[in-house]
């Protein structure tokens, strides 16, 4: 086990300080206990010590996040919202993250294990960066006019494709979450996401402020659980539209298989691997083994 001098070296002082605020499941707007009463516990890496225990989602919760962000989408102020309105929403989200960046990136090491440091110059910066982009593009989706014959007007219009589950991995969870949540807020979907159960604590920090950024209650869901229950309830809901996973190739293949079984979903799958290289002939060696090296561990803790 690592000293504690050792670890504020590697992680800096804000590591050591810093408490969870939120360990409930977000639904519809606000901050609730499981239906079943489960919780888990989330360990730091670096010391293998308790951090804190979270609720533990499960099938009746993800009924009712799904059935919030349906409504949100159906019926709520979202679907009506003009793309200018939802990136002013996306930009206030980023500036309340850069304002609460060291909080951010010290529950980011806590519970991922990686140094403060990087968390912070990175994966917050990053997340940051996500959000405002996508801020940006959100009163720029246009269609396009299609020339026909005859006195006809033909053109296409873009939509949103409703409630989208996220399924999210633990390697950073704040970054991976900023890459599903821009695009499908500022495209108008709903959101019923689920965090890797290894590190749930950033994302449900972000879910508190996504709610004091004032987002309609029921847009984003969060949902911490465990794959075989929370995740594959999510995948397979008849009431979400689109699922984005990013994980193993095995789960992207049950996905793949059960996603139709209930409706026709549309699926993102970001699968396996890890930092395959294809070095031509003619390749500096040198320069590609150290490229290599960082791709394979530069997220090492």
């Amino acid at each position: 086990m690592l000293s504690k001098q050792l670890i504020r070296r590697t992680f800096g002082t804000n590591h050591s300080q810093v408490k969870p605020r939120v360990t409930q499941l977000l639904i519809d707007g606000k901050f609730v206990n499981s239906a079943s009463g489960k919780t888990f516990d989330t360990f730091n890496p670096a010391t293998e010590e308790k951090i804190t225990s979270v609720q533990e989602g499960g099938v009746e919760d993800v009924n009712r996040a799904v059935k919030a962000a349906r409504r949100a989408f159906d019926e709520g102020p979202w679907r009506r919202m003009s793309g200018a309105e939802r990136g002013r929403l996306l930009y206030k989200l980023a500036d309340l993250m850069e304002k609460h960046q060291d909080e951010l990136a010290a529950l980011e090491a806590l519970d991922n294990g990686k140094p403060f440091g990087f968390a912070k110059a990175a994966d917050i910066a990053l997340c940051i960066k996500t959000y405002r982009y996508y801020a940006g593009w959100a009163d720029k989706i246009h269609g396009q006019t299609i020339p026909i014959s005859g006195p006809f007007l033909c053109y296409t219009k873009e939509e949103p494709v409703g409630v989208a589950g996220q399924i999210i991995p633990w390697n950073f969870p704040a970054l991976m979450q900023a890459w599903k949540l821009g695009p499908a807020l500022a495209t108008g979907c709903t959101v019923v996401m689920k965090p890797a159960e290894q590190t749930p604590l950033t994302a449900l920090r972000v879910g508190e402020l996504i709610m004091e950024a004032g987002f309609p209650e029921g847009v984003v869901n969060i949902l911490p659980g465990f794959g075989p229950s929370a995740g594959v309830a999510l995948a397979t809901h008849k009431n979400v539209d689109k699922v984005a996973f990013t994980g193993s190739t095995e789960v992207g293949y049950q996905i793949m298989r059960n996603s139709h079984k209930e409706n026709l979903k549309r699926i993102t799958l970001e699968l396996g691997g890890k930092s395959a290289n294809i070095i031509m002939d003619d390749a500096d060696i040198d320069l590609a083994i150290a490229q290599s090296q960082v791709g394979l561990f530069l997220n090492q803790g």
